[in-house]
């Protein structure tokens, strides 16, 4: 309501549109609260139910915990709503399914101070609402109320305090009345009517003295077995806040058609926090003392006490008292509750999804039937909130702020963050959890290690106690379990109004401990068990705030980006857009190199090639890298069929003899075998190694000359190379070869291989090797029917993808098609077509391949050099075209 008076208040004319309450669904939370109220009064109506049972566990409490600005107060007050009348409860929600009444108390802790005293602004809360409910007394708490009043505080009347204290509503006046009522009704209960309106004092006394001597009549009316304890305890807070345990009592003695069940809703519940647990302490024995109450909490953090390491802060902690509170399943060791099966009862109240943030702005502000806010600004604040009500509520009030200068808002005008965000957040926080919460604001994921590292502190103590608010989530099974709520995250990374903020000096300083911490959690893990996973996420983090801080000492980034770039497995960096179009730091310029190589994959080949050159222009980039981005801008050339300029680029990288000049090497030996230079190719494997990946260079020269044995033999040589190794990108590189090979000489093994192929590719996001599968699929399905369309489909894929090397490829597995099905005039057309794809000199071979294949003769000299002779190479060839041609005749 508060919100719409705002609204109401933002206009000079408050008819021009309709402002909402625009609740949305919260449906799950609704039916949480029904199953467990709905239990709760079964548990109470059973006949084995005893409101004295002071042992038995308690379970007549449902928690629902979140960051700040999550909707927790607004699903209270409609919970309230709900349960007071049916036409305020969401269509949506359903009747619920139990008869009895029930009475709904909304209590605003924060408006309380977290000091004892404000105990009595709860209970009298509670017995106003019972008042006016109930219209009568509950003797045995009324007699120890008007005693405590009168003790504590003497001469002030009790309806002057209520009104004073803004308790006052419609039930106030009726407080005292029934207070001196109940006195009365003691009174005549113990035949001395002339202590109605003695001092509280004197009847408490004498009703003592009747229940110690069992009198029947006070038992029937104040018999609770310790009410004379009570009485006789002095009248003070502590006292108060067993109370509870008298009006337990009395709610139990209601006549059937007076009965009702209060419902306690304790709103901001972290408000209630102090440093020695005191207000959270009396807040708990309220309702541990009334069972047969049902309380719904809302606040910012879980309530802990199924924890038994709080034993003595409060007076009832451990999962055996508190069954439906605990985090975790309890050990053994500790004793069970009496009833069976705990059910759970803390739930965390999420964000909204963004189907319901559109729900809430479309309906919040109306005009005309039609929503106020467009539907290109609600998409922006959707997409700026994450998900967050209070984002979207400060969103409205910024738009309505916007709309009253007679200017029209625009969707940039809400690309921000709001200081208010921000200052509710910092709000219950500590001075050393306020400096972690910026530190960790520069992680997308962190651990306690981390984050500790980050903030320069000595101890983890603090991030294990920000950790456990609930504006961090946290996912136990991911590699850091810890981060940020994004859209807090994103108000404190702007943040420019608070007391404390940061300067630029030190979020330089936090980024640059970030990175560091991130550099040793990397090399630490890498010595002990190498992961590619570790690898990847320190890359993606420690590369972006490298990049937006403008770090130096990236020491260990360029040993990463190595490592990264070793194995061909291209998991997707994820690096936000650059801010600047050009690299303008060493920093921007690593982000920029890995982020090109890595996009190849999803981008055409020139784009890459044109990235790299930017990124050497620039100048910025350590001597190590430069030659990473020549080497991989050489590949690029070389899927481009540039082999010129692949050659040169790589004969650049293999003169520098530095860490990638045996990958250079090899890139000029597959060069050559491109040109048709196999004896050189072949001349060049003994001085490659593992590191130039000499097998598969072997296999290659071997399938290209039909030698399907030695090809095979060169292939799982490499493969198991690979393994030995662990390179899972190498080993799929040369499995889908292996393929290859076998595809022309054994469609039946080919298939099996094929299979793993594609197995040890998923996930790998090697695209040219995942489009070389399947060139290998036609090559293994060649004579049978539909392998032309097939044919120009994989055309289209790979034009797509930048790599046009692989047409040859495709058109070499039509001349395999055509020749083995005796289709002359398509062969013609394949090799016509070869014959232009290969024009530069490079693939040349495969033209005359296709005349192998055919048995034709070739239409000139050739400038294939072959390692074998030319009658060798052909004979091999067409005994592969013979052998289709009678695995297809007999089936076999």
């Amino acid at each position: 309501m508060a919100d719409n008076l705002r609204a109401l208040f933002s206009s000079n004319d408050p008819s021009a549109f309709d402002v909402a309450e625009a609740f949305t669904d919260r449906h799950s939370q609704w039916v949480l609260v029904a199953t467990a109220l709905e239990e709760h009064l079964r548990h109470i109506a059973d006949r084995s139910f005893d409101v004295e049972d002071l042992e038995a566990p308690r379970r007549n409490l449902i928690v629902f915990h979140g960051v700040g600005g999550v909707g927790k107060s607004t699903l209270l007050r409609k919970i309230e709503a709900a349960l007071t009348a049916a036409e305020h409860r969401p269509e949506q929600w359903g009747a619920p399914t139990w008869t009895d009444r029930v009475l709904p108390i909304r209590i605003d802790l924060s408006r309380a101070a977290s000091t004892g005293s404000d105990f009595e602004r709860v209970i009298l809360t509670i017995r106003l609402a019972l008042a006016g409910a109930l219209d009568r007394t509950v003797p045995s708490f009324d007699v120890a109320l008007r005693h405590y009043w009168e003790h504590v505080h003497p001469g002030e009347p009790l309806d002057e305090y209520v009104r004073r204290s803004g308790l006052a509503g419609r039930f106030a006046n009726m407080l005292p009345g029934q207070l001196q009522a109940g006195v009365g009704e003691v009174a005549a209960a113990l035949a001395l009517p002339g202590l109605a309106g003695s001092a509280a004092g004197q009847l408490t006394s004498a009703l003592v003295s009747a229940l110690r001597e069992r009198q029947e009549r006070a038992r029937a009316l104040a018999g609770a077995t310790r009410t004379a304890a009570l009485l006789e305890a002095t009248p003070d807070l502590e006292a108060l806040s067993y109370y509870p345990h008298l009006l337990a009592w009395d709610l139990n003695q209601l006549p059937a058609k007076k009965r009702l069940t209060p419902v306690v809703l304790l709103d901001t519940f972290e408000d209630t926090a102090d440093r020695h647990r005191d207000f959270e302490r009396l807040l708990q024995r309220l309702i541990w003392l009334l069972p047969n109450v049902f309380f719904v909490i809302g606040g910012r953090s879980r309530l802990q006490w199924a924890d038994p390491g709080l034993h003595g802060q409060l007076d009832w902690t451990g999962p055996a008292a508190w069954p439906g509170l605990a985090a975790v399943p309890s050990s053994l060791a500790v004793p069970q509750p009496r009833t069976t099966g705990p059910a759970v009862r803390q739930f965390l109240i999420g964000d909204l999804s963004p189907e319901d943030c559109e729900t809430h702005l479309a309906r919040r502000l109306v005009q005309d039937d039609q929503p106020l806010i467009g539907a290109d600004i609600r998409a922006s604040i959707t997409a700026r909130s994450h998900g967050l009500p209070l984002h979207l509520d400060l969103a409205v009030s910024r738009f309505l702020e916007i709309r009253r200068t007679g200017r029209t808002p625009t969707a940039a005008d809400f690309d921000c963050s709001f200081p208010a965000l921000l200052a509710r957040t910092l709000s219950d926080l500590t001075p050393e959890e306020r400096h972690l919460l910026r530190s960790v604001s520069l992680l997308d994921a962190f651990d306690l290690d981390l984050a500790t590292r980050t903030a320069g502190l000595a101890q983890q103590a603090p991030a294990r106690r920000l950790a456990e608010r609930p504006l961090v989530t946290e996912n136990p099974y991911a590699l850091w379990p810890y981060h940020l709520h994004r859209a807090i995250r994103s108000a404190v990374r702007d943040d420019d109004h608070s007391d404390d903020r940061w300067t630029p000096a030190e979020w330089h300083r936090a980024a640059t401990r970030a990175l560091a911490a991130l550099g040793d959690q990397w090399t630490n893990t890498a010595a002990l068990a190498p992961s590619r996973m570790h690898l990847v996420a320190c890359l993606r983090q420690g590369l972006r705030l490298a990049r937006d801080h403008h770090l130096t000492g990236l020491g260990w980034l360029i040993e990463a980006a190595f490592v990264y770039t070793d194995d061909s497995v291209w998991e997707p960096l994820a690096l936000p857009t650059p801010t600047a179009p050009v690299p303008d730091t060493p920093a921007d310029a690593v982000a920029e190199l890995l982020t090109a190589i890595t996009r190849r994959q999803h981008e055409h080949r020139q784009r890459t090639a044109d990235r790299l050159t930017a990124v050497l222009d620039t100048g910025l980039l350590p001597a190590e890298l430069t030659e990473m981005a020549l080497y991989y801008r050489a590949k690029a050339y070389k899927d481009l069929s540039q082999n010129d300029a692949a050659r040169t680029g790589m004969q650049q990288v293999a003169d520098t003899d530095g860490r990638l000049a045996l990958k250079a090497r090899r890139g000029l030996a597959n060069l050559a075998r491109l040109a048709g230079d196999f004896p050189t190719a072949l001349a060049a494997i003994p001085t490659l190694g593992w590191k130039g990946r000499h097998h598969r260079v072997l296999g290659d020269i071997h399938w290209s000359h039909a030698d399907t044995a030695q090809a095979v033999a060169a292939f799982e040589a490499g493969r198991a190379e690979a393994e030995q190794h662990n390179a899972v990108g190498e080993r799929a590189m040369t499995q889908v070869r292996l393929a290859l090979a076998l595809s022309f000489a054994d469609p039946g093994r080919a298939g099996d291989e094929l299979a793993l192929a594609h197995q040890l590719l998923d996930g790998l996001d090697q695209r040219s090797n995942t489009l070389l599968a399947q060139v290998v699929a036609l090559v293994k399905d060649a004579g049978t029917d539909g392998a032309t369309d097939r044919a120009q489909g994989l055309h289209a894929d790979i034009e797509a993808a930048g790599l046009p090397f692989l047409h040859r490829f495709v058109e070499l597995a039509l001349a395999f098609h055509h020749a083995v099905r005796g289709e002359e005039q398509d062969l013609a057309a394949t090799i016509s077509r070869l014959s232009e794809l290969t024009a530069t000199g490079d693939f040349a071979y495969f033209t005359d391949i296709a005349h192998f294949m055919a048995a034709l003769p070739l239409p000139g000299p050739s400038t294939t050099r072959w390692t074998k002779s030319d009658d060798d190479v052909r004979s091999a060839w067409r005994g592969l075209v013979q052998a289709r041609q009678e695995h297809l005749l007999t089936g076999s």
